[in-house]
This record gives structure tokens, C-alpha cells and sequence, in this order.
């Protein structure tokens, strides 16, 4: 390694990257010669943090990152502007972290509105700012996008120290790395990187066989609440409709954009997906989605997308254009629920926010999050700020874990 050349660049689109480079990086096959395939980088003190087993993350993939570009959902006119971070190793890319910079704080999920309106009555610029993110995505997945077969210390450094430098060059406020791998966030931390967490619910697939096994592990009044809701969520004469790969067509990705700008412009003012976004998935990665849909006299009246990887099911957008009790719940989590047994998957992650999902299964997760903040004073700011966060957030999430639905000899973890 000492005799190679490492050089950082950052470039303005994701199309200017092959996708089969950009993949290999994003979503490598296990190495066998490394920890068996063991996500491996140097904590602060240079212990070693190992990760879960490499495992495939639809929305790192070069497909994902393209349909978002590539359809206007993320680009420059909407204040996200690529900046992805490369690391070549002679030549050939090493790395890649997915960085945009930003001339506002929507669609990240992980709010400093707050930190930006302090900056800025104290006279701080606060945008521009780079945010490493799957744009309008908050799973948790890999962002110090690392190839197999180089020394992922040593790139995982350089990522880290190119980050600080390509902040400095776009006169950045600060970079945020978002919805990362715990690992990832600690490792961060040894560069500078301030710590943050946050709660997500998600439900464990316990080797179930079915959604009754499921129901089995839960205390009586929970689970005759379920079995309530779904029956009720499918009154009025309305049917479910699990689609992937070739079964959704135009038709259903018409449909479902509708429900997706009618509850977006009620939730968000102004969604983000472009209809075009839609339809470049569909034709680029229709394996990695499911699309679960109502229908009621004929036609699609509620939807839900959600996102295949190898062993987690995300869920992701919901819309409707009828309203109807539970349906919400059904489309979005007794059938993601299903879906997940059927197939195997070990985890279905319901989104950001919602502790109503607590009552259905969903246990409290926490996320993680790192902050480069270049100023210094509003940074010791932000860091008095963020330790007392942590300390809700951790106890926040063991209240909720002592609230979950499942009998007392069921363990859910």
C-alpha cells in the first residue's frame, strides 16, 4: 500500500461513475479473506468495529442513485447537488461516499433546521452544507462505499479526511453523514465527526412460518387488536395486491404517484419524487421492489413502496386517495409482515418516526449519525447539544422496549 498512489475527486453526477465500479464498492460480494466477509473499520483508539455480513442495500446501488438523478428528484434545481467522493487507487476506484451539497435541510430526515437558525442569527452562513445521504431515504446502510480486495482502514481513513477537505473546498458550513452503519459513525468520530442518534421502529423476523406465528408472541389484547384491524382494513369490498418485479405496470406506478403527491403535498408541502423516478426504477431494479396496493370498484385507491435487500425489507412511501380504517396499518405493515416471512427476510424497517408502530410489532431501533461541524464554536454548541440527545434518545428507547406488545416469554429482539 505504501507504494501505491491514493487520489480523492469528487464529481458532479452519479452517471459519471460506472455502475459496475460503483457497485462494487456500494454492495460487494463477502470476501473470503477478509474476517469472512465481516464489515470491518478502526474505531476511535484503533479498536477494530465489526459490522454486520456484507449484505445487499437496494438504495446504495447504482440503479437507485441514477433513477434519482436522472429523473430530476435529485439535482441541482432542487438543492441537491452531486458531489460524490471518490478515492482511486491507482487509477481504479477504491471508494465512494454518495455526498450532495445542499442549499437547504429537507428530505434528510435527520433535522438541524435548528442548528441553522442559530448559526444564522449569530451571523453564520449555514448553507452551503454536504449531506452524505440516500436522498429522501432514511435507512440505515452503508456510506463509506469501500470495494473488496484494498485495506479498508486505509480507505475508510481517506474517505473520512476527504470529506473535511472537500468541505473546505465548497466553503461548506459542515458535512452530515446520515442513516449510517454504527460502525461507520464511530469510525467518523476519530476524524472529528460529532455523534448523534435517533429511533426508528423495526420488526425482527423470528424464523417465523407464518403472521399467525407472529400473533402467537403477542399479549391477548394486542393480538386480538391486529386480527381486528386487519379485518376491518379490508371492508367495503377492498382487496390487496402485493406486486413486484414485472407485475407493476405504468397503470400501477400512475396510481401509486397519485397517492404519493396527494399525501406528500399534505405532509411535505411539495413532494420530492418526480413521476419519472418511478418508472426508471420499475425499468432498472423491478426486482428490488414491492409495491403493495388496495383496490375498491375496480380501481387503486391506496399504495405502499417498499425496497428488497438481501435480508431487510424497507418500508417507504405510502399515499391514498380513499380513506378507510387500518388500511394504513395493512398496506404498510401486517403486509410487509407477511411478506417478510414468506420470503425469509430477517427485518422489516418501517421508516422514520411513528411510536404507534410500537403497538404492531415494531421495536424501538436506534440509528446513527455524524456530524462535521468547521466552525468551532458553533460545533462545542452542537456537541454540549447532541450529549444530551443521546442520553434521551437511549432512554427513550429502553422505556419503549419495556412497552412492546409481546408476552413475557416471546423474545422479540
Amino acid at each position: 500500500m505504501a507504494s501505491s498512489e491514493l487520489i480523492l475527486e469528487a464529481v458532479s453526477s452519479v452517471s459519471q461513475i460506472p455502475a459496475a465500479e460503483w457497485d462494487a464498492c456500494a454492495n460487494p460480494a463477502p470476501d473470503p479473506g477478509s474476517l469472512n466477509g465481516l464489515d470491518t473499520l478502526a474505531s476511535p483508539g484503533g479498536r477494530s468495529c465489526t459490522n454486520s455480513t456484507f449484505s445487499y442495500n437496494p438504495f446504495v446501488s447504482h440503479a437507485f442513485f441514477s433513477s434519482l438523478e436522472a429523473s430530476g428528484s435529485a439535482a441541482p434545481r432542487t438543492g441537491w447537488g452531486p458531489r460524490h467522493l471518490l478515492a482511486r487507487l491507482d487509477g481504479a476506484i477504491a471508494g465512494i461516499v454518495p455526498c450532495y451539497l445542499k442549499s437547504h435541510s429537507q428530505g434528510e430526515y435527520v433535522f438541524d433546521r435548528g442548528w441553522a437558525d442559530a448559526y444564522e442569527r449569530a451571523g453564520g452562513r449555514y448553507y452551503p452544507k454536504l449531506q452524505v445521504s440516500v436522498p429522501f431515504t432514511p435507512a440505515t446502510g452503508p456510506r463509506l462505499l469501500i470495494r473488496n480486495g484494498v485495506d479498508r482502514e486505509v480507505i475508510g481513513t481517506a474517505l473520512a479526511s476527504g470529506l473535511v477537505a472537500l468541505c473546505e473546498a465548497t466553503k461548506a458550513s459542515s458535512v452530515h453523514v446520515t442513516f449510517a452503519r454504527e460502525t461507520e459513525a464511530k469510525h467518523l468520530a476519530a476524524h472529528g465527526f460529532l455523534q448523534r442518534t435517533d429511533q426508528q421502529f423495526h420488526w425482527h423476523n423470528q424464523g417465523y412460518g407464518s403472521f399467525d406465528d407472529f400473533l402467537a408472541t403477542l399479549n391477548s389484547r394486542h393480538r386480538k387488536a391486529i386480527k381486528r384491524e386487519r379485518r376491518e382494513a379490508v371492508g367495503s369490498g377492498i382487496t390487496i395486491h402485493a406486486l413486484n418485479g414485472s407485475d407493476i405496470t405504468e397503470d400501477a406506478w400512475d396510481a401509486f404517484f397519485a397517492f404519493y403527491m396527494e399525501t406528500g403535498s399534505r405532509k411535505w408541502g411539495r413532494p420530492y419524487l418526480t413521476r419519472a423516478f418511478f418508472s426508471l426504477i420499475g425499468e432498472s431494479m423491478p426486482e428490488d421492489v414491492l409495491l403493495v396496493m388496495a383496490k375498491r370498484n375496480g380501481r387503486w385507491i391506496a399504495g405502499a413502496i417498499n425496497f428488497i435487500g438481501s435480508d431487510t425489507l424497507f418500508g417507504r412511501n405510502w399515499g391514498a386517495i380513499e380513506h378507510h380504517p387500518f388500511l394504513h396499518f395493512e398496506v404498510c405493515y401486517y403486509q410487509a409482515i407477511d411478506f417478510a416471512i414468506k420470503r425469509g427476510l430477517k427485518v422489516v424497517e418501517a421508516g422514520a418516526q411513528g411510536e404507534h408502530k410500537l403497538a404492531r410489532g415494531y421495536l424501538p431501533q436506534t440509528t446513527y449519525s455524524a456530524h462535521f461541524i468547521a466552525d468551532p464554536d458553533l460545533r462545542r454548541a452542537i456537541s454540549d447539544y447532541l450529549k444530551r440527545e443521546r442520553a434521551y434518545v437511549a432512554e427513550a428507547g429502553r422505556e419503549l422496549t419495556e412497552a412492546a406488545p409481546f408476552r413475557k416469554t416471546a423474545d422479540p429482539s
